[in-house]
């Protein structure tokens, strides 16, 4: 579930960051984010002059060129769940289902994750599925969404919010990326049937009716 691409309605090129941000850790990012959603490797002596500094001071804003990239595919995942979001119906679980199948589709067909997958398989597995930045961004948007059906009384939780989220990205993202582990290609399905397992003793409200009559939701 993490370490997401971009989705289809935000620009491909977005405007050049230091034309309109002061340098510093946030035009990095902006800067570093640019490539990345134009298929381009993320070179930090390139970026450095982008961005008009050395090396040592782009280092000393980003971390690690690997921080770095963690930092961007972070913000792709908040941009990719926020539209996986929009306009999704159903109540409890349902509703999760129908985010968790829009997100996890978004994530594997969009083309810049595509083109550096292809360049850095092993560097983007470790990103995405080792605890860290993405994990971390992805957990936390899924836990508001957790919470928010569990204030709307449409779910009840047995275990900290926080907890189920994290565990339902992990399933997530040893399903979604199956491909990268060995596997023929992702399995969402699987993922989301999994997924039911766990939120299924949480329904609070009405139940959803679902695909193959196992709750799992259709197209929204």
């Amino acid at each position: 579930m993490s370490g997401t691409p971009v989705p289809r309605d935000v620009p491909a090129r977005p405007p050049s960051v230091t034309s309109v941000q002061a340098p510093g850790p946030a035009a990095a990012l902006a800067a570093a984010s640019a490539h990345y959603l134009r298929g381009e490797p993320i070179d930090m002596s390139a970026l450095a002059a982008e961005l008009g500094v050395g090396r040592a001071t782009l280092y000393r804003w980003v971390g690690s060129r690997e921080q770095l990239l963690g930092a961007v595919l972070a913000e792709m995942t908040e941009r990719t769940y926020g539209v996986a979001t929009r306009g999704v119906g159903g109540a409890g679980p349902d509703r999760i289902l129908r985010i968790l199948d829009r997100f996890m589709h978004a994530v594997v067909d969009a083309e810049p994750l595509k083109a550096f997958t292809e360049r850095e398989p092993r560097l983007f597995i470790r990103l995405a599925t080792m605890p860290g930045t993405i994990e971390d961004r992805a957990t936390e948007l899924l836990t508001r969404e957790l919470q928010a059906e569990i204030d709307r009384g449409v779910m009840r939780v047995p275990l900290p919010t926080r907890t189920l989220a994290q565990a339902i990205v992990r399933v997530a993202d040893s399903f979604m990326y199956a491909h990268f582990l060995g596997g023929n290609r992702p399995e969402i399905d699987q993922a989301l049937e999994v997924v039911e397992l766990l939120l299924r003793p949480c329904a609070g409200g009405r139940p959803g009716a679902g695909r193959n009559g196992r709750g799992i939701p259709g197209p929204a």
